[in-house]
């Protein structure tokens, strides 16, 4: 009784595909797995790029330089 035999598991699937139906079904599975591929490629791409050094970060000597730069000092409310 504690594990479940492949006829409740078929009951269970038929179940599912009276609900949602094989279209809905086939577009979640589709989309699973772009999402699955896309999150590899993430992956493969994240690890090419740490080789690179970071980019570098603007100082505020730099920020002077260009004329549309705008320098803004923030403050917390108290």
């Amino acid at each position: 009784m504690g594990s479940f035999s492949i006829w409740h598991w078929l009951i269970v699937l038929l179940v599912v595909v009276l609900i949602f139906g094989t279209k809905k079904l086939k577009n979640i599975g589709s989309d699973m797995g772009s999402a699955v591929k896309g999150f590899k490629d993430g992956m493969k791409d994240g690890g090419a790029s740490s080789s690179e050094p970071p980019p570098q970060q603007v100082t505020t000597q730099k920020a002077a330089d260009h004329s549309n730069t705008v320098d803004v000092e923030s403050k917390i409310k108290s």
